[in-house]
């Protein structure tokens, strides 16, 4: 029985994260963290990483690496993250099992 992964990145994530990274020509690394904040009271913040720190979790889907610290980790454990296009643009979502609420941007959320 395999155990399960504490956080997903999903296959349409990893393929946008690739794209951005080729651009950029930085590693096809995205860092989630959880900042204090926002409308609800954590804010979802997303950026390329160049290597994990020490205390990071690392998944990877398709050769694209997603990297979380322990303390975000801790807020969205379970969670998928998403690359969504739709009528209010494209974004990086964070679908997180964890939270008790979000609010309309999508970015933020409560436990």
């Amino acid at each position: 029985m395999s155990e399960a992964l504490p956080i997903i990145l999903t296959a349409n994530a990893a393929k946008r994260v690739a794209a951005i990274a080729s651009r950029q020509n930085k590693p096809a690394m995205l860092r989630l963290s959880v900042d204090g904040g926002g409308c609800a009271g954590f804010t979802y913040r997303f950026g390329l990483a160049e290597e994990p720190e020490a205390d990071d979790t690392v998944v990877e889907t398709d050769g694209v690496k997603l990297v979380v610290d322990a303390m975000s980790l801790e807020l969205v454990q379970g969670s998928a993250v998403d690359y969504v296009e739709d009528l209010g643009g494209a974004a990086f979502k964070v679908q997180n099992p964890n939270a008790a609420s979000g609010c309309g941007c999508g970015s933020s959320f409560s436990i």
